[in-house]
């Protein structure tokens, strides 16, 4: 060990070297032994002085850079930093502020269409139950009811044949699928794959599950099974993560054919598929994967975007046999759903209300998207009626982050594909204009127009 920084002791200790050698370096740099700024051996040198083998060494070295003791430079090598990793926050939230001074294309909510009055209604009707209790913790009991409300809400034509038991319970769809992640992922190095394209909180979930996220090439109808297949001979893959009713950004919507072939690639490959259908406004006649294949399909959605995002209700139909895990998860991480939330969701369900709203709902969309299509009609759009955004292939000479500076500069937001891009992806000159429910239609008529002026003027020399 001569010449080393550190002098981990092998002999003495029953624990894998590697983490002998991890609490060496650790002690070193914390008492400052080794100074900030100091380059570490390389991994094959260091090696050979300790009389180890180079993917102990690796491996200890990983750990540092993950705590944010130390960090590599290509072809320069391992230095100390000394601190925790300073991560990046998201450029924008996964959640945007109404603003009344600018139109905004960005954030999906769903309209106000009398379902806060209604919502008041069930909570005086609540408030009014003498033997309602509001005191205790939720459990599967007092959920009871609203997992069987959400059984009759899904539908089994939507997901195959369910009963309360296959229900799950969570804040929000974005809840339930990061529930759904941990109760599948497994292992030190999990691997998710997902569209090419995704949604941001897709990439938030990876990140704070420390799994890789693997983009997949997606057409008209969603993931491609051929390019999924050579995905999973690359990388693995425990899960696929899928938009395939409504996927954002594209607004792809994936056949019965295709969501066969990629079932089958899943019984092959033996990986989950976790549908995300939280977009999906409608009742459409295509099954989800949990229908197809209920022994490795998961469906994910909330009330969000067809009655309120208010209430938080987001719901995971478990793949066949694995909601005791989900439940598991779900209790470790939150305890429940709060009991007045459970009551009242069950019972806008069960009274029709939920379903009431949801069809004036969809109704409200494909106005506004009818809309949109006559004024953008001339340009590469995507669209669906019964989706709440389009997909904006831009024309020659835009990018879309000068498309969404532009934009701005005229009091319009709208999200870039580079923002649905994953880490190490690419984005194409594109973008997504979400018809904003909460916007005024004769506002967001006027600067849908607004953007169709914008597109006819790209900005000169743009190098492509």
């Amino acid at each position: 060990m001569t010449g080393t920084m550190f002098s981990p002791d092998f002999s003495n200790s029953s624990d894998p070297k590697y983490i002998v050698l991890i609490q060496s370096v650790r002690a070193a740099i914390r008492s400052g032994e080794i100074e900030k700024g100091a380059r570490l051996p390389p991994v094959r040198e260091l090696a050979y002085q300790l009389g180890i083998t180079p993917g102990t060494v690796a491996r200890a070295y990983k750990l540092a850079t993950d705590e944010g003791l130390v960090h590599s430079v290509v072809g320069r090598g391992t230095f100390v930093t000394g601190g925790m990793v300073k991560r990046a926050l998201p450029p924008e939230p996964l959640i945007s502020k109404v603003r009344s001074d600018i139109v905004d294309f960005r954030a999906s909510r769903v309209p106000e269409l009398g379902q806060s009055a209604i919502i008041r209604g069930i909570m005086g009707d609540l408030s009014r139950v003498e033997e309602a209790a509001y005191i205790d913790y939720p459990t599967d009991e007092t959920d009871m009811a609203a997992r069987r409300a959400v059984v009759n809400w899904i539908g089994q034509e939507r997901a195959g044949r369910l009963d309360a038991d296959d229900i799950v319970l969570g804040f929000g769809a974005q809840n339930a699928a990061m529930v759904t992640l941990q109760a599948i992922l497994h292992g030190a190095n999990p691997v998710i794959l997902t569209e090419e394209l995704t949604y941001p909180g897709v990439r938030h979930a990876a990140r704070l599950l420390r799994a890789q996220l693997i983009g997949v090439e997606i057409d008209e109808q969603g993931i491609i099974p051929e390019r999924l297949e050579d995905a999973l001979r690359k990388h693995g893959g425990q899960v696929l993560l899928t938009s395939a009713q409504s996927h954002s950004p594209t607004t792809a919507r994936m056949g019965h054919a295709r969501k066969q072939r990629i079932a089958d690639i899943a019984r092959q490959y033996q990986f989950q598929i976790v549908e995300d259908d939280c977009h999906c406004i409608n009742r459409p006649d295509i099954p989800a994967f949990r229908a197809i294949c209920p022994e490795r399909g998961w469906y994910v959605s909330s009330l969000t975007k067809t009655v309120s995002g208010a209430l938080r209700f987001g719901y995971i139909a478990c793949a066949r046999d694995q909601s005791a895990t989900a439940r598991q998860v779900a209790q470790s991480s939150f305890y429940g759903i709060p009991q007045p939330i459970l009551d009242l969701s069950a019972q806008l369900i069960n009274s029709g209300q939920a379903e009431y709203v949801r069809a004036q709902v969809e109704r409200s969309v494909a106005s506004r998207v009818r809309m949109a299509v006559n004024i953008l009609g001339q340009w590469d759009i995507s669209w669906h009626a019964d989706i709440p955004f389009i997909w904006l292939r831009l024309p020659q000479g835009w990018r879309g982050s000068t498309f969404a500076l532009a934009c701005e500069a005229i009091g319009i937001r709208v999200k870039p594909a580079d923002e649905f891009a994953l880490p190490d992806g690419s984005a194409p000159h594109a973008a997504r204009l979400t018809l904003n429910a909460t916007q005024d239609v004769a506002v967001l008529e006027q600067a849908l127009q607004r953007i169709s002026d914008l597109l006819s003027k790209p900005p000169v020399n743009v190098d492509f």
